[in-house]
């Protein structure tokens, strides 16, 4: 608080300095220009008996009027003029372009005295005074303020910036202060702010000398030191102000006096810019920073172009040949001089760079040369075209001179930069090979599209050209970023040694914001280990990266107008701890615009390359999901000719891809297809083809769901259409079992009514039969019928009371059963059967068959009736046979029963298992009327075994049934209790031949 409330006080203080000054000195210039100061150009001092005139100018009123060099004014009308005052007063009194009566004493030549000198009265006409020099001072002092004014405005925190505007401010006071001799108030406010500037400003500068290196020096000194020694400073300041105004109080006014006073201020001021200059040279030599040292140089050298020729044109004449006045010639020139001072001083303070100062005396060194070449050439082309004029063309004198100016004139630019070239290679020819390797380099930057080996080649090529330690390239984050809340990273580096992995996480660089409106073309840091405006976290990165320019690489917007920053450039000083010239910053702020360029180039191809990759996976995947779905999926063109063909057609339709792409659809497809996709053609939408019957190319026919669909861009421009087809062959099937399974169901309705009526003449059958059994024990012709009626009686009930259980899916005792044992048994049931029906049985039992897990009625129910519908289909033919044969295969065994019958119509295949579908309607005699229920019942007991039962039938040829059990012991096998209504649907598959 108490630091802000300072610098408010000091800029309130040296606002209100600078605007009083102003005002002063534009008030002291309007007094001056309406106010003549009369004179008769001589030079006056005090002698025995009056004034001698020191030194007379040709074309002086006084030189014209007869006056020499030694004469004494003794009276001017007819006044004593002992003392210059009462000349003045009585020139003055005169008036300008008046006469005034001069009484001289001519001294006699080589006399020391007036004794026998001769007494003139000469009338001089008096003449305004001339008083342009104070102009020129004026001219001085308006630099040093505007100097000072944008050292103040550019760089008011930069070290001992405040310090040289008061400088500047206190020679502004020096040089456009001037008495206008009237002396009145106001002339002498002018007067004395003259007199105390001339005393400041010398003590100012050598203070500005002394305290400069005090920021970078590690060791300060302490506050008593540094009192003690401005007050060393300012004491002869103190001195010679008292001394003036003893002079004017208490002293005789002589001019002679005031003419040591002056050259006391001569010396003084001199002196000190002596002592300035040895300081800045001794400090150059002795400075440890880099910064320190560049601007030393600027100073040392600013000061010694100042004080030459001022010391050796005006201060030593002036000083030494008292007796005389320095000529205004001399004394122009060494105010010239005055000029490098401020310029030189406010160009370290505001840019710190070395190599200007080197760069401003090459372009002097190139300039100085390319005029005298063109003066000489100009010299020369006059001489020799005036030579050619006088002697051959004497009317064309004024024409010829012309233009030789014009041609000499069209020859400097090509000439300045031939001489350029030459000066910059004789001066730093290998930096000026590096700025070729450079600039060629910033031409070949778009050809490179690898963004990593862009920036590893933009960080070495750097160091390698402008000798610099450190460089560093951050690339922005994120594209739609706002201004003011910057985001880069650290992309490539080189010099960085000093930056840890942890470091690296850790940079805030959001002080590099050069999208904000007014932002600089670059920033320029002197001292980025203390960058006091910055927040501590960017202050810590700035310290860390210790890179003191960052130049944006900036390209226009992608959309509306403007530039955004794709990346920032940062370097370090140079090898020898300088920093770059303004030219290099130049060359650097054209390079970074191909940097930007480049590195945006780089940018768009890797994301093209992305976007390829992420196409080309995305291409991948939608093939893999048109490839690996279980639809057949094509397309055609307007044209109707095939433009793809998936795994899935391949497979089903027996054509490669190959054989079938760029083929028309008529000549891959059958004309019933074709006819029903040319009559959609016309129709908006998609057309399907429920249930299509699609013959295939191996004679195959095929059920099938299509669907065509228009194939549209994304502006929805047709540019083909796309066919899947749908095989639903095996989904019919399984359909068609899913309705079997139901119609079964219904089974068991029926047989929740039909049971007890079943099963009570059963009973009474049974026990009849039982009776007679016991009465007839001894018949052994009748008993062993009665025995088998009383055995098929139970079997009876059991079919009964099965068909009951099947129908409620309910459980039933499961053991081990062999099959062969099971068939030998059926066999011996029904053989009287066969031998009545005349009916050859072949068997083939394989003796190894493994044993299933089952419920031995159940199965016999099955094999009883799918050898009795074997009877009935050969009853009456010759050569009937019935082969039944059982074989195990990987892990299930098998069960074959074939009969050479008459077979089953195709189109009856997919009902046999229907209840109450039957075929025998009308049964021949010797056969029996179907009831239709034995297939759908044996169909059921087949699966409560998790079997499966596949038929085969030729008409003419005959039937065969193959029964399929997962052997005991095996994995397939599922007993009767964890059996389930969904898995016996699931696994329900019928195959008809």
């Amino acid at each position: 608080m108490k630091n802000g409330f300072q610098t408010r006080i000091l800029a309130i203080a040296l606002a209100l300095a600078t605007l009083a000054a102003c005002v002063l000195a534009g008030v002291n210039l309007q007094h001056e220009n309406h106010f003549d100061v009369p004179t008769d150009g001589i030079s006056w001092i005090e002698a025995p008996g009056g004034l001698r005139a020191q030194r007379v100018p040709a074309e002086s009123p006084g030189y014209r009027a007869g006056i020499r060099t030694g004469d004494i004014l003794v009276a001017i009308n007819d006044r004593p003029t002992n003392r210059l005052a009462p000349l003045v007063r009585e020139m003055f009194r005169s008036g300008i372009w008046s006469h005034a009566t001069y009484s001289i004493q001519r001294p006699v030549p080589n006399s020391i005295d007036l004794k026998g000198s001769a007494r003139l009265d000469i009338q001089v006409i008096l003449v305004p005074q001339d008083r342009s020099s104070n102009q020129w001072l004026r001219f001085i002092a308006l630099v040093y303020l505007a100097i000072g004014i944008y050292v103040l405005f550019r760089r008011w925190t930069a070290p001992k910036s405040t310090h040289f505007y008061v400088f500047c401010l206190v020679s502004f006071v020096l040089y456009s202060f001037k008495y206008t001799t009237e002396f009145d108030t106001f002339d002498q406010v002018i007067y004395w702010c003259n007199i105390i500037a001339e005393a400041l400003q010398p003590a100012l500068f050598v203070h500005f000398a002394v305290s400069f290196s005090d920021v970078f020096a590690s060791n300060r000194p302490n506050k008593l030191k540094r009192r003690l020694l401005s007050t060393i400073i300012y004491t002869p300041a103190v001195c010679l102000i008292a001394l003036q105004y003893s002079a004017i109080q208490f002293w005789s006014a002589t001019e002679m006096l005031r003419h040591r006073l002056d050259q006391i201020a001569v010396a003084y001021l001199a002196i000190y810019y002596v002592i300035a200059a040895i300081v800045f040279r001794f400090r150059y030599q002795r400075a440890e920073s880099g910064l320190e040292r560049q601007q030393l140089k600027w100073l040392t050298r600013g000061t010694l172009l100042t004080i030459t020729p001022f010391t050796l044109l005006y201060v030593i004449p002036y000083l030494y040949f008292s007796g005389t006045s320095v000529p205004s010639l001399l004394t122009k020139i060494a105010g010239l001089s005055l000029i490098f001072l401020p310029l030189t001083f406010s160009w370290a303070i505001v840019r710190y760079r070395l190599m200007d100062v080197d760069l401003i005396f090459k372009r002097g060194v190139t300039y100085t040369l390319a005029t005298a070449s063109l003066v000489g050439l100009y010299f020369v082309v006059v001489a020799v075209t005036a030579e050619m004029v006088r002697a051959r063309l004497p009317s064309l004198h004024v024409w010829g001179l012309l233009a030789a100016i014009i041609f000499t004139g069209i020859l400097f630019e090509p000439l300045k930069k031939a001489i350029q070239g030459r000066v910059d290679r004789l001066f730093d020819q290998k930096r000026f090979d590096y700025r070729e390797t450079l600039v060629e380099f910033g031409r070949g930057l778009n050809s490179q599209t690898d963004l990593r080996a862009l920036l590893d080649s933009i960080v070495e090529r750097l160091p390698q050209t402008l000798l610099v330690t450190r460089v560093a390239v951050f690339l922005a984050t994120e594209p739609n970023r706002s201004p003011g809340n910057p985001n880069f990273e650290l992309a490539a580096s080189h010099g960085l040694t000093n930056l840890q992995a942890d470091d690296l996480q850790t940079l805030d660089v959001r002080f590099l914001d050069f999208d904000r409106p007014g932002a600089n073309s670059h920033i320029f840091l002197e001292t980025p280990q203390q960058v006091l405006r910055l927040p501590e976290a960017q202050r810590s990165s700035a310290r860390n990266l210790d890179l003191n320019y960052y130049l944006p690489c900036r390209v226009a917007n992608r959309e509306g107008s403007g530039t955004r920053t794709v990346a920032i450039i940062g370097l370090g000083r140079t090898d020898d701890g300088d920093f770059l010239s303004s030219e290099d910053m130049e060359l650097l702020e054209s390079l970074a615009g191909y940097i930007g360029i480049a590195i945006q180039n780089a940018q768009l191809y890797q994301r093209l390359e992305q976007k390829i990759g992420e196409f080309e996976r995305l291409k991948e995947f939608h093939e893999n999901i048109v490839e690996s779905i279980n639809v057949g999926v094509f397309a055609v063109d307007l044209e109707d000719r095939i433009e793809s063909w998936n795994t899935q057609m391949e497979s089903m339709y027996s054509k490669s891809r190959k054989e079938v792409l760029r083929q028309p659809v008529s000549a891959v497809f059958p004309a019933d297809f074709v006819a029903r996709f040319n009559s959609v053609r016309e129709e908006q939408g998609t057309h399907t083809l429920y249930k299509f019957r699609l013959a295939l190319p191996d004679g195959n026919v095929r059920t099938a769901n299509i669907a065509i669909a228009p194939l549209v861009t994304r502006d929805f421009i047709a540019v083909g259409r796309i066919i899947l087809v749908d095989d639903i062959t095996d989904r019919i099937q399984l359909e068609a079992q899913l309705t079997q399974s139901e119609k079964l169901s219904s089974i068991g309705l029926l047989a929740a009514g039909v049971a007890h009526e079943v099963n009570t003449p059963l009973a009474v059958i049974s026990s009849y039969t039982q009776m007679l059994t016991k009465h007839m024990r001894g018949d052994e012709r009748l008993a062993p019928v009665l025995e088998k009626i009383t055995q098929q009686t139970f079997r009876a009930s059991e079919i009964v009371n099965g068909l009951l259980n099947f129908s409620r899916t309910s459980g039933a005792e499961f053991t081990s059963i062999d099959l062969n044992e099971l068939l030998r048994d059926t066999l011996t049931l029904l053989d009287h059967q066969f031998k009545t029906a005349q009916i050859r049985t072949e068997t083939n039992l394989d003796p190894q068959l493994a044993r299933i897990h089952g419920n031995q009625g159940k199965l016999q129910q099955v094999i009883l009736n799918l050898m009795l519908n074997a009877k009935d289909a050969m009853f009456g033919m010759s050569n009937a046979t019935l082969k039944i044969a059982t074989f195990n295969s990987s892990g299930s065994v098998f069960v074959r029963i074939q009969d050479s019958g008459g077979g089953i119509e195709r189109e009856h295949l997919h009902r046999i298992y229907d209840p109450f579908f039957t075929t025998k309607t009308r049964p021949q005699e010797g056969e029996h009327k179907g009831t239709g229920l034995g297939l759908a019942v044996s169909y059921g007991i087949i699966q409560e075994h998790a079997g499966k039962i596949h038929v085969e039938s030729e008409r003419g040829v005959g039937t065969a049934f193959q029964l399929e059990f997962p052997a005991s012991g095996s994995r397939s096998a599922i007993s009767a209790e964890t059996y389930t209504n969904g898995r016996r649907d699931a696994e329900r598959k019928t195959i008809h031949v």
